[in-house]
């Protein structure tokens, strides 16, 4: 239960229905914004918050959701329930796009059947029962075309209309031309003029002046009266019948919609299922791109009665402060079965109504089912009843004062308070006298913390705060305020009231000393020194929050540290031992070759038989070698000296290596014959001919001229290579730009409105593109004008060796004004 009436514009939240309601895609999503409710249950409200929170993990996801076509087509469904009555092309354009995206929706949720749990549980759930119709869709696409228009094979007789239709129309069109060019000749009409249509006939246009020089029926003429219309008497019969046939045609249409409708109308009611599903899908994307907005996201949910939220922000003043380039201060807040109500106490502007209303606007959000934004490790309940007081609610009709109307929901909240209950209310007693005023909150404050009930109430009355700190159940808290820079921190802190500031205030805007001092002496002393106290418990309070803060912070901060030290000693000692393997992996091998060559030593000296004494002598050399060998492959700090040589030789190897072949290769001469390439490309080809500072090189069938700066020489290795893998000068990438403009290339080019230099570069661009991405037919849309245009470009259209023939487009889709271009 909602009080009052006027709950959601006292919180804001009338605004936040608004945002979500322009984030639809469709009528469907909005209506159920409008239809968004506050629930009670926890499973109807948890299964919501995972709703919307799966949906937010689509949008962050890598796979694109199908939100293309959210069309409501519920209207025509209801319509065509009545026998006789059908859907028009529009409507099955709508219903054909909406069933498809129906159908992708379902595809996207369904998980396969070997997967134990899908992705997006509660999503799926909602998308198990829903049907989408294949047949249906395939059923319509034998109907319309991809523009939503009805095929000429959708029946016989509309394709024997449309192939009469044209028929006449081309006829119409060749006695027109005839008549126009006789009339251009007799210089009655001039040379630029084209037929033109004209309440849908089709008619040339003549000056008044030679308006009886033709024989036929006047339908119009301009604005300007400078140009009439005029149908020639050869042509009317044809017009005539072109009519005709447009009535069989619209007639024949309606025929084959209307025996569609009789197929659609027995799965009418299935249908209306699968557009509820699409209004919910429309909905939850609505509250999940808001969830994204706010930073919102999935508390933990759990079936109590709890606030316990960590730095709770309020969305909408969020957005504010957004456009303002400035920050919202969070809020931490937390009321339990043992401290169910906080009364909030501080000074005017510090931020106590913006506590009572976040309060307020996230619990009801959350119980509409979407996501708040506060911290992960927040906590939350569900609660049956919020009741609202805040605000001035005087009333002159009702005769209600500020007082009287508080008193009147002071009323109601004492009637239906109980323990699910949360209370909002600011300004608790305020509107009348102090003293009784504060009694009579005394009073509804104890009623309501016996009927356990939850709440927030902001206070400045003394005995409040004394109250609370006496009983149990209340919690007293205090907005911050910084005493030096006299204003306020908009911080909650929880445990303490807070001080009016009252004398600090009325001090900084300048009220009388002295008037200060008699005000002091009015309330005593004891009044300012227990609201002194109060605001150095708070400051204390900061300050040791202050430093537990950083206390906190330097312990985060070590603890990353130790471990990152940690991690990278684990690291170190990975690689030391990868280190140690591979150089006693070396060494081993090093010692292997030695091994060898003394074999191979002593072999040669038994093959000359040399001395016996000469060949001891030899071979304590080579054992001495040998030991001295195997000391420095000992695991220690020596190993790395001997990975250090073993470098070292691998490198005079290389530096000998690189040597010989420069004596043997010069890349810097080319000559015919050669392999090269080009700096910067990875495939070859062979010199065939060197013309003074340029070289005639063949890569693979294709001949250049290239400047030699622009080669080097590689082995002919490399050219071997290249023709093995049939490698193609064309690089990846420019694969890649002609695969992206052969998919996004456009058939036609718009120039009216361009000078002639800049249309003709314009056209001499697009039929390059069209040449290359290999498509035979372009349309080049010039107006009619004077026809300079058109001379121009058709001129250029004869110079250009890829054009087969070009003409004026049908005269119904634009006559002379556009020029229809096939390509070989």
């Amino acid at each position: 239960m909602i009080y009052p009436d006027n709950f959601e514009q006292k919180t804001g939240f009338d605004k936040i229905r608004e945002l979500i309601t322009d984030k639809c895609l469709s009528t469907l999503g909005k209506e159920r914004v409008s239809k968004m409710v506050f629930l009670n249950k926890y499973d109807e409200v948890t299964k919501l918050l995972h709703q919307t929170q799966e949906f937010v993990a689509v949008l962050n996801g890598k796979n694109e959701f199908p939100a293309n076509y959210f069309f409501d087509v519920r209207p025509a469904l209801k319509r065509i329930r009545v026998e006789g009555t059908y859907i028009d092309e529009v409507e099955l354009f709508d219903l054909r796009r909406s069933l498809d995206t129906i159908r992708n929706i379902v595809k996207f949720f369904k998980t396969d059947e070997d997967d134990e749990k899908p992705l997006y549980p509660y999503l799926s759930e909602l998308s198990g029962n829903v049907s989408v119709f294949p047949h249906l869709i395939s059923r319509i696409d034998q109907m319309i075309d991809k523009f939503g228009r009805i095929k000429d094979n959708a029946s016989s007789e509309l394709s024997r209309i449309r192939r009469e239709l044209s028929s006449t129309l081309s006829g119409i069109s060749r006695s027109l031309n005839n008549i126009l060019k006789t009339a251009q000749t007799e210089g009655i009409v001039d040379k630029d003029v084209t037929p033109t249509m004209r309440d849908g006939r089709l008619v040339i246009p003549v000056m008044p002046a030679f308006k009886r020089k033709i024989r036929g029926i006047v339908h119009d003429e301009s604005a300007s009266g400078k140009t009439v219309f005029i149908e020639p008497a050869e042509v009317v019969e044809a017009n005539n019948r072109i009519r005709e046939l447009e009535s069989e045609e619209r007639r024949e249409i309606i025929r084959i919609l209307t025996s569609f409708s009789d197929e659609l109308r027995p799965l009418s009611e299935d249908i209306f299922y699968s557009y509820e599903f699409l209004a919910d899908i429309d909905f939850i994307r609505a509250k999940a791109l808001f969830a994204l907005q706010v930073n919102a996201l999935l508390p933990v949910v759990e079936n109590c009665r709890q606030i316990d939220w960590y730095r709770a922000v309020h969305p909408l003043l969020y957005l504010s402060l957004q456009k303002q380039h400035k920050q919202v201060v969070p809020l931490d807040i937390m009321l339990t079965e043992k401290n169910r109500i906080l009364l909030i106490s501080g000074p005017n502007a510090g931020g106590k109504s913006v506590c009572l209303k976040t309060v307020g606007l996230l619990q009801y959000m959350l119980q509409c089912g979407l996501l708040i934004p506060v911290y992960e490790n927040s906590r939350c309940g569900i609660f049956d009843n919020i009741f609202i007081d805040i605000g001035d609610e005087q009333s002159i009709e009702n005769d209600l004062s500020t007082y009287s109307s508080h008193l009147t929901n002071m009323k109601y909240f004492v009637k239906n308070s109980n323990e699910s209950t949360v209370l909002l209310i600011d300004e608790f007693g305020g509107g009348t006298e102090p003293q009784i005023g504060g009694a009579i909150a005394e009073a509804l404050l104890d009623r309501f913390n016996r009927k356990h009930t939850y709440g927030v109430i902001t206070t400045h009355y003394q005995n409040l705060k004394h109250f609370a700190e006496d009983t149990e159940g209340i919690i007293n808290g205090a907005m911050l305020y910084d005493r030096h820079l006299m204003q306020p921190l908009f911080k909650l802190s929880i445990g303490n009231p807070g001080s009016s500031f009252a004398i600090e205030i009325a001090r900084k805007i300048g009220l009388p000393e002295d008037v200060i001092a008699e005000a002091s002496d009015k309330v005593g002393s004891d009044y300012i020194n227990m609201d002194k106290y109060l605001q150095d418990i708070v400051r204390d309070k900061r300050y040791w929050e202050s430093k537990r803060q950083n206390i906190r912070q330097k312990e985060k901060r070590l603890e990353e540290i130790t471990e990152r030290y940690e991690a990278d000693i684990k690291k170190l000692e990975k690689q030391r031992k990868e280190v140690l393997a591979t150089a006693k992996t070396e060494a081993e091998r090093i010692l292997s070759e030695t091994n060898a060559r003394i074999e191979n030593t002593i072999r040669q000296i038994k093959e000359v038989q040399a001395e016996k004494e000469k060949t001891r002598e030899i071979r304590r050399q080579l054992n001495d070698f040998k030991s001295h060998i195997s000391g420095e492959i000992q695991i220690d700090d020596k190993i790395s000296r001997k990975i250090q040589k073993i470098k070292e030789r691998e490198e005079k190897k290389k530096n000998s290596l690189q040597k010989e072949q420069k004596e043997t290769f010069r890349s810097d001469v080319i000559t015919i014959g050669d392999a090269v390439r080009l700096k910067g490309q990875n495939s070859a080809g062979e010199v065939l001919d060197i013309q003074g500072k340029n070289a005639i090189v063949a890569f693979g069938l294709l001949k250049s001229n290239i400047k030699l700066d622009k080669l080097e020489k590689v082995s002919k290795n490399q050219l071997k290579r290249d023709a093995n893998t049939k490698d193609s000068f064309v690089s990846a990438q420019t694969t890649d730009d002609m695969r992206d403009k052969r998919l996004n290339f456009k058939q036609e080019i718009d120039v009216r409105g361009m000078r002639g230099d800049e249309a003709l570069q314009a056209v001499t661009y697009f039929i390059d593109d069209a040449i290359l991405v290999g498509c035979t037919r372009v349309r080049i849309l010039h107006g009619t004008g004077t026809g300079a245009l058109r001379q121009m470009i058709r001129q250029y259209l004869k110079t250009v060796p890829g054009v087969r023939h070009f003409q004026d487009e049908h005269v119904q889709l634009g006559g002379a004004g556009i020029t229809v271009v096939e390509l070989d």
